[in-house]
């Protein structure tokens, strides 16, 4: 009973988040903020022995900012998500080669024969009974026993079919809150960074400009990070939608085929 109501999913969140936040500030703080304080500092002296020359662009240095590291650790957390959700789609799917059922190929089934068909899909290991494809034929042969009627059973067919794809999108909802979050934290930095800028207005009046570039670097640098960001991870979210819309239309044809087109309530000529 305890296995059952654990929340496996939501402890993995948990833990995954946490384990991306210690990788990302961990890389930030040994790797990526040093190296861009170097190239700032070696920069800052060639620009001074050079007016002329032209700064360089550095990838360290357009990833340095805290909206960057933000959007990192929601990017790579919705990745690990988007890994949970897409083995679970992979395991439902390696079911559709198992002959759950296990009934001799074109044996017509009987309501005489839907307690047998019941007790064998209630044998299945309890994790993968909780999967589409055992609930929709679970749910189908209980409907048939009980009315006798085949419409009646691909009707309960389409409408597990149904549930369970509105469960998989609203379980979906953490994941495109992130897609929406990285953008708006790269738009965070973005308003810090020209806030920063206007507030050293004077010094480039005065024909000092170097805060300023650097406060419209880092608004710049932090759309540019979330935008290209956001867009991957709108293509993963997009591929993982696509499996799930394909494990729906499966598991309603394996029904059909399996099940639905072998039911008689009546005994063949």
């Amino acid at each position: 009973m305890h296995s059952k109501n654990f929340p496996i999913e939501m402890v993995y969140q948990v833990f995954s988040l946490l384990v991306v936040f210690i990788i990302v500030h961990g890389t930030y703080a040994a790797l990526i903020r040093p190296q861009a304080e170097s190239f700032l500092a070696a920069e800052y002296i060639r620009m001074a022995e050079q007016p002329d020359a032209v700064q360089e662009q550095n990838f360290y240095v357009v990833i340095k900012d805290f909206e960057q590291e933000a959007c990192m650790i929601l990017f790579f957390w919705a990745l690990a998500i988007l890994a949970y959700k897409g083995v679970v789609i992979w395991r439902q799917q390696g079911q559709f080669e198992e002959d759950l059922l296990q009934l001799p190929e074109n044996m017509p089934i009987g309501p005489e024969d839907t307690r047998e068909l019941i007790g064998r899909l209630h044998e299945l290991p309890g994790e993968s009974r909780q999967f589409l494809l055992p609930t929709a034929l679970l749910s189908a042969t209980q409907r048939f026993a009980s009315t006798r009627n085949i419409q009646d059973a691909a009707t309960a067919v389409r409408t597990a079919c149904d549930t369970h794809g509105d469960r998989l999108d609203s379980e979906l909802s953490i994941i495109r809150y992130v897609a929406w979050a990285i953008p708006s934290v790269g738009f965070i930095g973005t308003v810090r960074g020209i806030g920063s800028a206007l507030s050293q207005a004077h010094r480039a009046v005065e024909g000092d400009i170097t805060g300023v570039t650097q406060s419209l670097g880092v608004a710049f640098n932090s759309t540019f990070i979330a935008l290209v960001l956001s867009i991957i991870l709108m293509f993963f979210i997009h591929q993982l939608q696509l499996r799930q819309e394909r494990l729906i239309l499966d598991a309603d044809s394996y029904c059909q085929q399996n099940l639905i087109n072998k039911l008689r309530t009546k005994p063949l000529p």
